[in-house]
């Protein structure tokens, strides 16, 4: 994964420009489609760790 760094790098530049050139509306649109996208695995790893928790409280 370390030798990936630069490339994952030059995406976030791309994207920079991108949400730099896109009036309010669109930014906007932007940023509710990212987080759209995150929440799917933010609520699974979520879940885990609850479950987790729950198994390992009384340890």
């Amino acid at each position: 994964m370390l030798f990936f760094v630069e490339l994952a790098h030059a995406q976030c530049a791309m994207c920079t420009k991108t949400a730099a050139s896109l009036d309010d509306k669109s930014a906007k649109g932007l940023n509710a489609g990212i987080l759209y996208l995150a929440a799917m695995p933010l609520m699974i790893m979520g879940i885990i760790g609850f479950k987790w928790y729950q198994r390992n409280k009384d340890a």
